[in-house]
Parts: C-alpha cells; structure tokens; sequence
C-alpha cells in the first residue's frame, strides 16, 4: 500500500529514526491513503473537481483506507480530507508495518531524557528494493511511473525530498516538482493527485502556523 511504502521512506535505514516531522509525515500519509481511495473507486472527485466525496462505501480490506472512508462523511475540499483522515494515521500506519512484521519498535531518549521511538527495519529487501525503485527515479536513472510519481509527489509536498534521499538539494527539487506536474499519469488520475498535493502542502504550512 502507497501508504506503508511512504511511512519506510521516512523512516532512516541505518538507525530507525525518522527523516521528517511526525505533522509533514501525517499529512504526507494522509495524500497517500487519499490516493489509494481515489485509485481504488472508494473516493472521487464531485463534478466541479472541487470536493472528494465516497462514491463507494464498501469497506476495504486494508484497516487503514478502512477508517479512512468512515472519515470522509461529507464531501470535503482535499485539505480538509488530509486533515480528517491523518488524525491517528502516523501510528495506525506504524502499527500495520510492526504487525507485518515490515519494522519493528523500540523506545529511546532524547537527550538522555524525553521519551521517543525508533523503526529499526527489519524487512531490509524490501525496504531497500523500494528505496531503490524511487531513488532511481529522484535522480533521473529512470521515468515516474504511477506508483513512483505518487510517492515522490507526496515527498515534494512536505519539503521532504532532500531528507529521504542524498544528493544535490537544487537538483532533487527540480526533478521532484518536474514529476509532481504528474505527466506520467492520465488526465483524471494527474488531477486528482495535483489537487490531493495542494491538500497536502496547505495542510503542512496550517499546522506549522498553529491554524
């Protein structure tokens, strides 16, 4: 699922500990599941591309996008969704790579005093095979695909392209926001991952204003 792929992304493979802050994580999150529901006919666009809407109220298998349907109970603008759908989303997703036995938890300190976690990986193929398929792209080795593109859309959406892969901060960028344009998707997928993004970054930029 695009939303456990984008939760290992963030995660640092050498020391478990995060690439990002846990509010540019959760709003990231929150566009992955947006998108899946999207992709998977659970949610669209209304016909002005204003609003999503749940078109179809079948629970879907994967707990996640599960809780994220009952959440969408009115249409909603896409900030407003990623807002809805990323309360308890960080550790929901957590949660589902520990049971699938994908990271593994363990409790440390800030400097020797707060409390904190890290995510040791324990599933390192996997891991490194999708770091490498999307660091591939990132550095312009290979074409975005529907499934690349969407990940490094959401990274480009919270600023986070540059701390999930090394190499040239300018170059990232630019490549990044090149595939966030969404030219490796049809029409109606390219416009619904632009408007989720937007929903992604204004969400980002509220909360780090204390709106």
């Amino acid at each position: 699922m695009l939303h456990e792929e984008l939760m290992l992304l963030f995660i640092n493979p050498q020391n478990g500990r995060l690439h990002a802050n846990s509010s540019a994580i959760e709003n990231a999150l929150a566009g992955a599941v947006l998108i899946e529901l999207v992709n998977s006919g659970h949610v669209a666009f209304e016909p002005n591309g204003k609003k999503l809407r749940v078109v179809d109220p079948t629970p879907p298998n994967d707990l996640v996008l599960h809780e994220a349907v009952a959440r969408l109970d009115r249409p909603l603008r896409p900030q407003s969704a990623v807002e809805r759908v990323r309360k308890r989303l960080y550790d929901n997703v957590i949660r589902q790579l520990q049971d699938h036995a994908v990271i593994r938890v363990e409790p440390r300190k800030v400097f020797g005093i707060f409390p904190a976690k890290s995510y040791p990986i324990v599933d390192e193929a996997a891991a490194g095979k999708l770091r490498k398929a999307v660091g591939e792209v990132v550095h312009g080795y290979r074409g975005a695909d529907a499934h690349t593109g969407s990940l490094i859309t959401l990274l480009y959406a919270v600023d986070a392209v540059h701390k999930v892969f090394e190499g040239d901060k300018r170059e990232m960028r630019k490549r990044a926001k090149e595939i966030a344009r969404g030219n490796w998707a049809g029409d109606a997928v390219r416009r619904a991952v632009e408007a989720i993004q937007a929903g992604v970054t204004a969400a980002t930029s509220a909360a780090a204003s204390g709106e």
